[in-house]
């Protein structure tokens, strides 16, 4: 009777080279990091960036609706024509116009529909709705 089986003396006269392996991985990092560049050592002189001077921030534009039906631009009571020449006066000095617009909680839908309808003929790209920040969070 034989004392070994073929397969499990096979297996044991191989050599596992998968621990040799990981040893040549973690050198090989270790030798990567720790080299020093070769580029640090040139003497190079760099130009200089100039100084820019930042652009002014663009000044906003409110219109305000308030909850009887009254309406301003930038403080000034207007109407819903007289905003659209308004507007469409800011837009050609400035192509970059920006609106934020503000109203009553209390004031109809259709008030301030008919505010962003004029902010859209007008060409107006930039606009934004101003809000409260809600109190202790989201209610359920």
């Amino acid at each position: 009777m034989k004392k070994c089986s073929k397969t499990a003396h096979h297996t044991l006269t191989e050599l596992n080279i998968t621990p040799l392996l990981d040893l040549a991985f973690v050198l090989l990092v270790i030798f990567i990091i720790t080299t020093t560049p070769i580029v640090n050592d040139l003497d190079l002189s760099l130009p200089t960036a100039s100084k820019h001077q930042k652009d002014p921030p663009r000044k906003a534009n409110y219109v305000t609706v308030e909850s009887g039906g009254k309406m301003y631009l930038n403080k000034k009571e207007v109407d819903l024509e007289a905003l659209r020449s308004e507007l469409v006066q800011l837009r050609t000095e400035d192509p970059d116009l920006s609106v934020i617009v503000r109203g009553d909680g209390k004031t109809k839908y259709s008030r301030i529909v008919g505010v962003m309808d004029i902010l859209q003929q007008a060409n107006v790209a930039k606009v934004d709705l101003a809000t409260e920040p809600a109190s202790g969070g989201p209610k359920p």
